[in-house]
């Protein structure tokens, strides 16, 4: 993907957002101040947020754009970013911390209610300045119920997968390398490449990327056209697994939500022994949250932050939308598929690790993100190439970057 191609995407995605996508601001008059809010979730999953800040009583504005880092991005260079923004990972969250942008949301929340990994620190940066609002499990694979796949690695074939994205194509890649490192390194070696100690070109990191592509290689038409494909399937569809010809779904447990009414039809496992090269063992957990970071110095921006942290707030979005809180104060839910998921975000025995990609430098991020869909494209090359312009980008960023810690860790 070109500089041009980045630039033009991001003209896309603020022009959608400038023509009012996702606005909305219950209670209060034009004239009174409402909190601005900039979040990743659009259509049905943007309605059911809405529900919950709507029962506070606070005068909001929404913004909802699958776009967040660069329309936040556009918003701060302009001198106008929203009151509270809510980021699908922590890395631009550090950089605008350390450019002292964001405030400080100690005593908004209490922090022994969130383990590890959902509070993760930066070296240099003080702490408390984001919060967790929202989880997803990801190391998993989706298939249709009672039709469970064989342990052991599948053909391309059977495998549902898109890069397209409104915001980011070519994460539904990064998620799989990232799968693949994390089984069969470990945590301890996986966080330490997803902050930058071990270098991209370290030959476990090449074997790992080589064994994802070695499978896209089975079939270059077949990885062509997954690489034109939308990772939520077609509009107004059943998601990739339960919309098409494939059995198995490499995505988090977000990807649930783009099944619609037909969700209960399908069900998950554990990805480790289902990954190419395998059949590995479960070494731990991928996971993703949505952080909250506040901008603005509003009392009640403050306040939206602390309801929205709550208990009760988490517990009920989690009914009403399905979603999963890192609030360990917060019940698990009672469906079979959401026990399964509370059951691995809880287990001491098995370690959770952030999203890599999530956590790094926006510009390492992006360069991870198009050396996939270049694999994609070109499955039978070498991946040192492009693992050598990936690390060129990490050197370029090292002395402007804030290393994160705590990036994996046991649940409480």
């Amino acid at each position: 993907m070109t500089r041009c191609t980045r630039a033009l995407l991001l003209v896309l995605a603020l022009f959608m957002t400038a023509a009012g996508c996702g606005l909305a601001a219950p209670g209060g008059s034009d004239a009174e101040p409402k909190v601005t809010i900039l979040g990743p979730w659009t259509d049905e999953q943007e309605l059911q947020f809405k529900d919950v800040l709507n029962g506070f009583g606070i005068p909001y504005t929404y913004q909802g754009t699958a776009a967040t880092r660069e329309v936040l991005l556009a918003e701060v260079q302009a001198g106008n970013p929203p009151d509270i923004a809510i980021l699908p990972g922590i890395g631009e969250l550090v950089e605008y911390a350390a450019e002292g942008r964001l405030r400080s949301l100690r005593g908004l929340y209490e922090p022994t209610e969130y383990g590890k990994p959902w509070r993760p620190g930066a070296e240099g940066v003080a702490d408390h300045l984001w919060m967790p609002l929202k989880a997803d499990l990801k190391s998993i694979v989706w298939y249709r119920k009672g039709e469970a796949p064989q342990p052991h690695p599948a053909p391309l074939t059977s495998w549902c997968m898109g890069m397209g994205d409104d915001g980011a194509s070519g994460w539904p890649g990064s998620d799989w390398i990232e799968d693949l490192i994390l089984q069969r390194m470990g945590p301890v070696l996986y966080e330490r490449w997803a902050t930058g100690d071990l270098d991209w070109t370290d030959d476990r990191v090449i074997a790992a990327w080589t064994t994802w592509a070695g499978m896209l290689a089975q079939d270059p038409d077949v990885a062509g056209r997954m690489l034109l494909a939308d990772h939520r399937g077609p509009v107004g569809g059943h998601g990739l697994l339960l919309g098409g010809g494939c059995d198995l779904e490499h995505q988090g447990s977000f990807a649930r939500a783009f099944y619609g009414d037909r969700s209960g039809e399908a069900t998950f496992d554990d990805s480790a022994p289902l990954l190419p090269g395998g059949g590995y063992t479960v070494r731990a957990h991928e996971v993703s949250a949505d952080f909250a970071a506040l901008f603005g110095e509003g009392g009640q921006a403050r306040e939206l932050i602390r309801r929205l942290a709550s208990r009760d707030a988490q517990e009920e979005w989690g009914r009403k939308g399905g979603v999963f809180s890192p609030n360990a104060a917060v019940p698990p839910k009672k469906g079979a598929v959401d026990k399964e998921v509370s059951r691995r975000f809880t287990d001491p025995r098995v370690p959770l690790c952030l999203d890599a990609s999530d956590v790094m430098p926006a510009a390492v991020r992006d360069a991870f993100y198009e050396a996939v869909l270049l694999t994609m494209a070109h499955p039978a090359e070498p991946v040192r190439p492009r693992l050598t312009d990936i690390q060129k980008v990490q050197n370029a960023q090292a002395e402007n970057t804030h290393r994160l810690t705590g990036v994996c860790g046991r649940p409480q």
